[in-house]
């Protein structure tokens, strides 16, 4: 699932993430711009029990989880 989150500022970006993990908790996609967003949602998807990684796309940030 992707979750595109791109403009919001936090906590709208965990809470969109949150969201998406109740729907379809296995592999998620989150598209964020700042690097805040980036360590906050990591931060929540590590707690959640979430493996992560983050690539940088020049223009956003995709953070990728599996669970």
């Amino acid at each position: 699932m992707k979750v595109d989150a791109r403009g919001m500022s936090c906590p709208t970006p965990v809470l969109m993430t949150k969201n998406a993990t109740k729907n379809n908790p296995n592999e998620l996609e989150i598209l964020v711009d700042t690097k805040v967003a980036i360590d906050n949602v990591t931060r929540f998807l590590n707690h959640s029990g979430y493996s992560t990684s983050c690539e940088d796309n020049e223009e956003y940030f995709t953070i990728k989880a599996k669970k």
